[in-house]
């Protein structure tokens, strides 16, 4: 009866760090040097006033008797602190507080490397999808991984071909460096008439690597391709050119690393 009960409170875990990550993408806690436009909509003037959360992660409010804390609240809470001090003091029974962002100074992340507009970046929520900063930057056509530095953790690498890597939530703080792929490559051998270590292009499919080194003579028909597995161990799966060129068969896309044996 442990073991489901011990899947059961990871899965509760998992949720639970799933759903705070959705929340961290939701909301922006006010952080110091940030500027506040805090508005009273009830009173007689109800014009705006901006107010930059200083060292102490206060504003100073003279209407609420000077410094309120806000450095780490959301702009609805501060707006319930800013009311209940109005409250308190006898200033307003039922304050309406508005109270946004006007310039946002407290959460940035550094971006350097292949990157268009290098240097700072500042956040409007706790985290952003990568691809948020990386538009931002704009990155250059010889651009291919990014490197994630982040305090207390270790490095992530992500490659741009994956989509799901522009969707990796970054946060203040991160150190994000945009390099070059490495040179990839494929190695080709058997019954062909340019063997040896080729280039590797994203997409590239095992007859296009035949054309590419050359052709096969007629009679080769018979191919393997071993690929290394996450286990670091080569599987090796096999093909009928015949019946790739017929149609019958897909035309397999390469991965890099791939060993291509043609035979007959």
């Amino acid at each position: 009866m442990k073991k489901p009960l011990t899947i059961t409170v990871f899965a509760l875990v998992f949720l639970s760090f799933l759903s705070a990550s959705a929340q961290n993408t939701e909301i922006y806690r006010v952080g110091v040097g940030d500027v506040l436009d805090v508005r009273l909509l009830n009173s007689a003037n109800n014009s705006s006033t901006l107010f930059t959360v200083i060292a102490n992660g206060a504003i100073e409010l003279p209407i609420a008797g000077g410094a309120i804390k806000v450095a780490g609240l959301t702009q609805e809470e501060i707006q319930t602190r800013i009311a209940a001090e109005l409250k308190r003091r006898a200033v307003e029974e039922n304050a309406k507080v508005s109270v946004g962002v006007r310039q946002y100074a407290s959460h940035s992340v550094s971006v350097t490397g292949l990157v268009v507009h290098p240097g700072i970046r500042f956040l409007r929520r706790e985290e952003v999808p990568l691809y948020v900063v990386l538009a931002e930057s704009q990155l250059r056509n010889d651009s291919g991984r990014v490197l994630i530095m982040r305090d207390g953790a270790d490095a992530q690498t992500l490659d741009l071909r994956d989509p799901a890597a522009l969707n990796t939530l970054v946060k203040s703080g991160d150190v994000i460096t945009v390099t070059s792929r490495p040179a990839e490559f494929y190695f080709i051998g058997g019954r062909i008439n340019y063997p040896g270590q080729k280039p590797f292009t994203q997409g590239i499919t095992l007859l296009q690597a035949i054309l590419a080194s050359g052709g096969a003579p007629r009679q080769a028909n018979l191919v393997e391709i071993s690929r290394e597995g996450s286990d670091g161990r080569l599987a090796t799966m096999r093909f009928n050119l015949k019946e790739i060129k017929s149609g019958n068969l897909e035309d397999p896309k390469l991965q890099p690393g791939d060993r291509i044996e043609v035979s007959r």
